[in-house]
């Protein structure tokens, strides 16, 4: 943005495809975190990720438990995030996975970087054209939210000052970072002291690259379009995770009568313009709605960019929306001593309380669920004070704006309302919980509550999702921004020197770019579409190194049908195939049972010819087809050489075990027999 805006902004918040990202003064900028395909980064154990639910975690993995506070930071202050989780009250279990050492417990000091890592970061910096620090100082960031054991994540600037190309125009890479990645969450119970997370130590020390862009986005759709060559770079290295949860990108987003939001569990790259284009909507809303309130209350407005704001407006405002909305709780349990909610009955059982929050002239402003254009929810103050609610691990609030429901009658609010000597246009939450959780949800709620008077909050924000597919793009809040209290120097793990030798080194041996990659596969002989997947599932290297020796086609064929499969167990049955030993059709089942070792050639053929795979003689296949073709010469005569597709079954199933293409050009010479 150049100038602040100063005009109202225009735009329908049910129509978020619609929005103007120019005039609303949009800026977005993307982090990219990518695992890679090595070791752990400070511990040297292996990177194995093993596929294990709750349900299936083996019994013989070891099990620790844990409770984590904030610390700290180097300047003596607390980070406001990590504040914020310390109050929820929870404990973790971490489960000690196969590839989890003394370093992933905390319980020994990490050693120095995995030097391929460091190699694959100093690559992709160099792929960016950006600029290597000269020394690798390890910082601490602080995170207690329970997903690594130490309570904070150790990370390593690499480079600075980078670009990224792309079809709409260069956008600027501010950092590329190397971190450790954190455990695994597996499930999350109550207790009756707070939640329970519990964790698989798995995944925790990986190394990532993190590369943070500048806000050069200049729209949802070109924020897609940076993601994905993000990736393209990143896999140009070879050296890369690929699947699912390998890469995650996070979308800072803010409008200019809004704020800047960091969104997560961008998983699928498709959801990324409409995740934005939803975020652009409820900025929107909540600062029509923060200038409706404001009104209400005789306040100043807010101006349409937050870059004229008054530090001493938001002050007195901030000052008058606490006194209109004080923290008052009340203990409404009895007012539901007579309900027939199930959900109010259980809970009761279960000791909790019903407390409530009074919230003044408040009726009519949190919203019942609605949905936009495109069927995605509306936004909505309950919606967020809810999730506000949720951070304090309660299931949810109820308000009064959606009320009565879930078995709440109407003699229920209005017996609530008499007991807070509420009025009509007054609203109020409740929320039923043990004592102390209801407490902690409706501060929350109090808190959040306030902020609607202002711009919307410095946050971070995580994408709703529904069987493990984003719900419809919205999002629901995850926790305060983090500031730069959370870093701190990493004094466990000694600086690393990168001189002009090895940067130089790194220059000198790029990886082949994705044109360079394409032109090389021209030179051998595969069809565009294997070339196509090839060069997709990162298999050129491999086919290259072993087509000397192959049939082009025929090698790309195996690679492709097998690609998890160790290649040179494939190479090795397509030579035996190629030597005539074992049928075409044979070779993914004898690949599928010598999986995990790697035979001899003569062994792969005894297996063959052990369970009928070895090709039949040609002299007898030859003579089998000629009966088949003269038993049907009349249909043969009739459809001539469109009688190859019902033939070529028949004669399959009477040979067995024969070469596909061998029985093809003995049948079409058959044919072209009787034709003639």
């Amino acid at each position: 943005m150049a100038e602040p805006i100063d005009t109202e902004p225009v735009g329908d918040v049910a129509d978020a495809s619609a929005l103007n990202p120019e005039s609303l003064g949009f800026m977005c900028g993307i982090e990219v975190h990518q695992q890679l395909a090595t070791g752990k980064l400070h511990s040297r154990q292996p990177g194995n990720l093993y596929d294990v639910t709750i349900d299936t975690v083996p019994d013989e993995w070891k099990r620790f438990n844990r409770r984590l506070r904030a610390a700290r930071g180097e300047g003596g202050a607390i980070d406001v995030a990590a504040r914020f989780e310390s109050r929820r009250n929870r404990s973790f279990v971490y489960i000690q996975s196969p590839n989890a050492g003394l370093i992933e417990l905390d319980e020994q000091p990490p050693l120095t970087h995995d030097d391929d890592a460091v190699s694959i970061a100093l690559t992709v910096s160099a792929l960016l054209n950006a600029k290597p620090v000269s020394l690798l100082q390890t910082m601490r960031k602080t995170v207690v939210d329970g997903s690594n054991t130490s309570g904070f994540q150790r990370t390593s600037l690499i480079s600075v000052d980078g670009i990224l190309q792309t079809e709409t125009g260069p956008v600027g890479v501010d950092v590329l970072c190397l971190e450790e990645d954190s455990a695994r969450k597996l499930d999350t119970l109550n207790t009756g002291d707070g939640e329970q997370v519990i964790y698989n130590l798995d995944r925790l020390g990986l190394p990532l690259i993190e590369i943070a862009t500048a806000p050069d986005i200049i729209s949802p759709e070109h924020a897609k379009e940076t993601s994905i060559a993000l990736g393209r770079c990143l896999r140009q290295t070879r050296r890369v995770r690929r699947g699912l949860g390998s890469i995650r990108q996070d979308l800072n987003v803010s409008l200019a009568c809004g704020d800047r939001v960091e969104i997560k569990g961008c998983q699928d790259l498709s959801w990324i313009p409409r995740i934005i284009r939803l975020e652009m909507s409820r900025q929107l809303h909540f600062y029509r709605l923060a200038n409706e309130l404001r009104s209400s209350l005789s306040l100043p407005l807010l101006p349409p960019d937050r870059r004229s704001d008054d530090a001493m407006v938001e002050r007195s405002v901030r000052d008058a929306v606490e006194s209109h909305l004080p923290l008052n709780l009340d203990d409404v349990s009895v007012c539901f001593s007579v309900c027939d909610s199930k959900m109010v009955q259980t809970g009761f059982g279960k000791g909790s309380v019903m407390l409530a929050l009074p919230l003044p002239e408040l009726a009519g402003r949190f919203g019942t669920k609605a949905m936009d254009s495109e069927d995605s929810q509306l936004p909505r103050l309950g919606r967020e004070l809810a999730g506000a609610a949720k951070l304090a691990g309660v299931k949810g609030v109820f308000h009064s704006d959606e009320l009565p429901a879930y078995g709440i009658e109407s003699e229920h609010v209005a017996a609530v309302r008499q007991h807070l000597s509420l009025s009509e246009s007054d609203g109020f939450v409740l929320c039923l919980a043990p004592q102390w959780q209801a407490e902690l949800a409706l501060e929350s709620v109090l808190t959040r509550c306030r902020l609607a008077w202002h711009r919307i909050p410095q946050e971070v924000r995580n994408v709703v999702v529904k069987k493990g597919a984003p719900e419809d793009g919205t999002t629901a809040p995850m926790r305060p921004l983090p500031g730069g209290a959370r870093m701190y120097p990493e004094t466990d793990v000694p600086v690393l020197t990168i001189d002009h030798q090895r940067w130089q080194q790194t220059l000198e041996n790029l990886p082949m770019s994705d044109e360079e990659r394409k032109q090389r596969l021209s030179d051998y002989e595969v069809s565009d579409d294997q070339a196509r997947q090839l060069l997709a599932r990162e298999l050129d290297d491999t086919f290259v190194d072993r087509a000397s020796q192959l049939p082009h086609k025929g090698w790309a064929s195996v690679l492709l049908e097998n690609d998890e499969a160790n290649p040179d167990l494939c190479a090795n049955v397509l030579a035996v195939k190629e030597a005539g030993l074992i049928t075409r059709e044979s070779i993914n089942d004898i690949i599928a049972h010598f999986a995990g070792m790697l035979p001899r050639s003569d062994e792969i053929a005894a297996f063959g010819e052990a369970n009928g795979f070895k090709p039949a003689d040609e002299g007898d296949l030859g003579a089998i087809i000629d009966g088949i073709v003269a038993e049907r010469a009349d249909f043969v005569r009739e459809r001539k050489m469109g009688a190859m597709g019902p033939l070529m079954g028949v004669v399959m199933q009477a040979v067995g075990a024969a070469d596909g293409k061998v029985v093809s050009a003995l049948l079409r010479e058959a044919i072209q027999k009787i034709s003639e």
